[in-house]
């Protein structure tokens, strides 16, 4: 989801029309292998990046991995992984897995991002690795064939202000559905699954000949991450999890999630713009919160340079993700209250929007079940709408995964408290993206083998390019020393100087 938030603005076939995918006869010779995916993979060999990644240090490589882990013999794809190694290679102590979030963000050149705000002991104490996730970037990509009108209409759905939205909003969702199964990739989507990046994860702890290795991940990677531990608790090291989804990963209720994490978030930017009468958006945080369901009525009715309602809610919710972002906020809002020029947007991620879109929903949708009755959506829509109405009318609503095909080769991976007491959790207390709720669901969840620090901020993202001073040195001397607080902690609110320092 730290990648997902610039999408909201923003059938068999021949393998061969899949790159990277290779036919493997003689399955059953090897019918033997571990279904964990941790036996047989050979070495790496490093060499120079995709010319396109411009980071002299990082170096890449492939990784076989079976399609379907129950035949580890037949159909393989290969995963492309990087590595930026340690900067002082007497201090390495092992390596550290990262995954950026998503799902559907490519992760390759996540070290090189990384290393730009990492202390110096953490670049001395791992080789940092980066993979592009099956399915995504480099590594056999899946696609829905969305049109450029598809992926216009971003990650969330409609706002629904009737039931009969809701049902509208079903038949875009069914059309989706049935692009991505009958692509040219719909065969790989029972396989594309957080479990079995999980068990690529263990294919590649094996290639670099490691025993353990630790973890990083940020939003949805906060999942995989969870799910490779609790599938692989005595391989995993240190592992950090920054933002946490719930225990259910990306599903149905995380989906809805985002409705009551913008309420958790909003208040901040109100609190901003009030303060700011040269935006004309009020000075009170009464008067901006009317502001925004007033321009979100009337870009309901009329359009402005192509944003409507929907698409007004959802860059809310986009830029509240980072406090440097208030400011192009506000100056949005400005723009459409006052009809002038609108302000240029963000940059958007790089890659395939289509693949990284078509990839989110693969994962989400194969992850867990979602409902598939419009009546169960119209009832939710009605709660959420009520409860949450900045957002919920849009997050409750149908999403492609109520048509998603029902192959389902395994159940999900419930998250326990069976393993080594390895895991710190950090998360801001008013995170849009991944509420603190969904935070407190995984926590308990782990039981004894997590500690978490919560940290009085709001936006998406902790370590290391946060604010807050407090969290960043604890996750900092847990990756360094292995020492984590002794109980759950929570930081106080620190400044952040690229807001209030302009």
């Amino acid at each position: 989801m730290r990648r997902t938030a610039a999408l909201i603005m923003a059938g068999a076939t021949a393998l061969t029309a899949v790159p990277g995918v290779v036919a493997v006869p003689g399955a059953a010779a090897a019918a033997s292998e571990e279904r964990s995916g941790s036996a047989g993979p050979e070495g790496l060999t490093w060499g120079p990046c995709p010319e396109e990644i411009d980071t002299p240090d990082l170096e890449c490589s492939t990784l076989t991995v079976p399609v379907d882990y129950r035949e580890p013999g037949g159909t393989t794809i290969e995963v492309h992984v990087s590595r930026l190694p340690s900067e002082n290679p007497a201090k390495r102590r092992g390596v550290l897995l990262t995954n950026p979030g998503g799902p559907g963000g490519p992760g390759l050149e996540y070290p090189a991002q990384l290393a730009a705000g990492l202390p110096e002991q953490v670049l001395d104490s791992y080789d940092l690795i980066g993979m592009d996730p099956r399915g995504v970037g480099r590594s056999a990509p899946v696609t829905c064939d969305l049109t450029d009108e598809q992926r216009a209409r971003g990650a969330f759905p409609q706002y629904a202000h009737t039931s009969a939205d809701v049902r509208e909003e079903a038949t875009f969702a069914r059309t989706i559905a049935e692009q991505c199964a009958t692509s040219s990739t719909g065969w790989m989507l029972p396989h594309l699954t957080t479990a079995n990046t999980a068990r690529d994860m263990d294919r590649l702890r094996a290639a670099l000949a490691e025993q353990k290795v630790s973890y990083l991940g940020a939003s949805y990677g906060t999942y995989l991450g969870a799910t490779y531990t609790t599938m692989f608790p005595e391989r995993s090291d240190r592992v950090v999890l920054d933002s946490n989804l719930g225990a259910g990963g990306y599903d149905y209720d995380a989906m809805r999630g985002f409705a009551r994490g913008m309420a958790d978030r909003f208040p901040d930017f109100a609190e901003f713009a009030a303060a700011r009468p040269e935006y004309g958006l009020g000075t009170t945080e009464a008067e901006v919160t009317a502001k925004f369901f007033e321009l979100a009525a009337r870009l309901d009715d009329t359009p402005v340079e192509g944003i409507d309602g929907t698409i007004f809610r959802g860059m809310t919710f986009e830029l509240l993700y980072v406090d440097a972002l208030l400011p192009l906020l506000a100056e949005m809002w400005q723009a459409l209250d006052e009809n002038s020029p609108l302000p240029d947007p963000p940059p958007s991620p790089s890659g395939d929007m289509e693949n990284l879109m078509s990839a989110r929903l693969a994962v989400t949708c194969a992850d867990s079940r979602w409902p598939d009755s419009v009546r169960d959506y119209r009832r939710n829509v009605a709660v959420d709408r009520l409860k949450y109405p900045m957002l919920g009318g849009s997050t409750a609503n149908v999403s492609p995964c109520a048509f998603w095909p029902d192959e389902r080769p395994e159940q999900p991976v419930a998250i326990g408290d069976d393993g080594p007491s390895n895991v710190l959790m950090v998360q801001n207390e008013r995170d849009p993206a991944t509420p603190l709720a969904g935070a407190l669901e995984l926590r308990k969840a782990f039981g004894s083998r997590a500690t978490m620090v919560t940290a009085d901020q709001g936006g998406h993202g902790v370590y290391p390019f946060g604010a807050n001073t407090c969290s960043n040195e604890a996750t900092t001397e847990y990756l360094t020393t292995g020492r984590m607080p002794a109980q759950d902690m929570a930081c106080a609110a620190e400044p952040d100087e690229r807001v209030t320092g302009q």
